[in-house]
């Protein structure tokens, strides 16, 4: 304590928790990249399929939930400093590598876009198969087993475009892979940071700050990553979001430390940061050194109840983190790159960034002006938050009604929601463990959380291709979606009253500009319409994105319908998918909440022996 001067007390604690602030917004930014740019411009340059985009967030999810069981550990074993430094090192580079995928599918595949995976089925071209990758699997005469049968692909009928797409998503998801192992760290770590320099009546609190930076996160990813991914490409919106990770890292590096040997930490904060170790014996304290292994960690109530909690809520705000740009897409022809876009998803953070502020001062209330103890503050704070997600079950039909502002106005409220109970349930750790186990039981809590979010994300994209239906046309099952028409038959949907956004995105893709609806093209103008394209680039478009207008589409050019689109709540198609899983959202907080306190009704905290 040499170092520390003595006086008025120093507020310290709350430069870490700005730290662990900036540390999670770049965790959400660096996960969103890829939902911010997925339906625009990654599904459209590798084919993928709503399924395809559900494993690769369902896969990350139970990577991340898997991670996330050991980065806990790691972190007390590690110490705080070192671990969180790895932890985000290892994320930002994991964001950065997924820019390589495209240049490394073409490569391993041989094909150069989708584009040309589907030109070379066309035209019966079998040059595909001298591909690096099927060279590789194939050496010296060696036969591919049976589930690597899709590699071989022209030999097993029309199958380029989904070598391609494949092996595309074989790239992000080890890309992901490394993204979750490093982000596994981060919540972990932080609460870790929060136990040391902060007393239990402002844990909540403090924690809803910094937690306040995954809504924050995801307030600037759609103000910032579509606009890169449309002015430099996809690519470098994951290479400069990474990068961020590595200033925070070098920053971390000089203001960390733990708070009893902080140069910037004096004996009154200090006393104010250890009040609550004043009050147990000192026998108590002695034992608190130990760890805790995950054997005796899962002995305890406690550690199932907060694993519950998150095991059924984690999913819903990964759900509309992951989901909702393509929602707004898929429902309302809203790309995430158009103004309209942008202003949707930031109004929805802004919602969830101001409203879910609230959520961590609420206990705080309840303890020192009501006289709760902690946990009961806490507990009675999370039920009071469980309720708000009903109100997910009215976003459909009130979408319907007054469009997509309406469906923005509830996801918005359901986020904040989350954050509110996010921010109280991780607390619940630190009143019920002692400060060497809250990593442990944070990233048990973490794995349970990821496990329900690999359900729910999986989950979705499966639904949702099924609630569209399907169709055959040729030899080849189709999807009865846009992206099933514009395989099948080269046709590009466009959804009513948003033509002349997506006419000039076509026409921007293209390399040209549009200037007063008129586009140059090879030296010629033409007009910025259905014919223009047709004309220009022999482009096929038609208007519409309901599953009515896809019908319609799929009995002109003679497709044969296999499923029709599914009808649940009055809605069909895609639309009911989304339905379904809006109902889940809605009551998974009550289901979590209700278990919780049924394992611990009231506080009991843990000592190791």
């Amino acid at each position: 304590m040499s170092d520390i001067k003595k006086g008025v007390m120093t507020n310290w604690r709350w430069v870490m928790c700005a730290m662990l602030f900036f540390a999670t917004t770049v965790n959400y930014m660096d996960r969103q990249v890829l939902s911010l740019t997925f339906k625009e411009f990654i599904q459209p340059e590798f084919g993928w399929t709503n399924s395809d985009y559900g494993t690769i967030t369902g896969v990350f999810s139970i990577a991340y939930a898997i991670f996330c069981l050991f980065a806990g550990k790691f972190i007390d074993w590690m110490g705080t400093k070192k671990g969180y430094l790895w932890a985000i090192v290892i994320w930002s580079l994991g964001a950065v590598l997924h820019a390589g995928c495209g240049v490394a599918t073409a490569y391993l595949s041989g094909i150069e876009s989708i584009d040309a995976a589907q030109a070379m089925v066309a035209a019966g071209d079998l040059s595909h198969q001298s591909s690096g990758l099927y060279q590789f699997l194939t050496y010296g005469g060696a036969s591919l087993p049976d589930w690597l049968e899709w590699l071989r692909p022209l030999q097993v009928g029309a199958t380029a475009a989904m070598y391609f797409s494949m092996i595309s998503v074989f790239l992000f998801l080890a890309c992901r892979l490394v993204l979750g192992l490093g982000e596994a760290g981060n919540f972990p770590a932080a609460i870790k940071v929060t136990a040391e320099y902060f007393p239990k009546k402002d844990r909540a609190f403090a924690t809803s700050i910094f937690n306040a930076g995954a809504s924050v996160g995801a307030l600037a990813a759609p103000a910032t990553i579509p606009l890169l991914a449309k002015a430099m490409g996809w690519e470098w919106a994951f290479i400069i979001i990474g990068a961020l990770g590595f200033i925070w890292a070098g920053i971390w590096i000089f203001v960390y430390d733990k708070p009893e040997r902080s140069k910037h930490v004096n004996e009154a904060e200090l006393s104010y940061i250890n009040q609550d170790e004043a009050e147990v014996p000192k026998v108590v304290e002695e034992k608190k050194v130990k760890q805790m292994s995950f054997l005796e960690a899962f002995k305890h109530r406690q550690t199932w109840s907060f694993a519950f909690g998150k095991f059924m809520t984690d999913g819903v705000w990964w759900f509309f983190l992951f989901w909702a740009p393509a929602y707004f897409q898929d429902q309302f022809g809203i790309k995430a790159s158009h103004s309209e876009g942008v202003a949707l998803i930031f109004t929805l953070y802004a919602i969830v960034t101001i409203v879910s502020l609230f959520g961590g001062y609420l206990p705080k209330i309840f303890v020192e002006k009501k006289g709760m103890e902690p946990y009961s503050g806490r507990m009675l704070a999370m039920l009071l938050f469980a309720f708000f997600p009903i109100v997910a079950l009215f976003a459909q039909p009130l979408g319907g009604i007054w469009g997509p502002w309406a469906v923005a106005i509830i996801i918005g409220i359901v986020g904040a929601a989350h954050q509110s109970w996010s921010a109280n349930i991780f607390s619940t750790t630190g009143d019920m463990f002692p400060k060497s186990a809250v990593a442990t039981i944070t990233g048990i809590g973490a794995m349970a959380g990821g496990v329900g979010s690999f359900i729910i994300n999986k989950g979705s994209g499966k639904l949702f291709d099924y609630a569209a239906g399907a169709f055959r046309f040729g030899d080849k099952e189709y999807i009865a979606n846009a992206d099933g028409i514009k395989e099948a038959f080269g046709i590009r949907m466009i959804p009513q009253g948003h033509e002349n956004l997506w006419y000039e995105d076509l026409v921007n893709s293209k390399g040209c500009e549009v200037t007063q609806n008129m586009f140059t093209y090879l030296g010629q103008e033409y007009p910025l319409s259905a014919e223009g394209l047709e004309q220009a680039f022999d482009m096929k478009t038609a208007i519409g994105n309901q599953a009515a207008d896809y019908l319609s589409i799929i009995a002109e050019q003679g497709g044969e319908m296999l499923r029709q689109p599914m009808e649940a709540f009055g809605f069909i198609g895609t639309p009911s998918g989304y339905m379904i899983i809006f109902c889940i959202c809605a009551v998974a907080y009550l289901i979590g909440w209700s278990v919780m306190k049924l394992l611990v009704p009231r506080h009991k905290p843990v000592v190791l022996d």
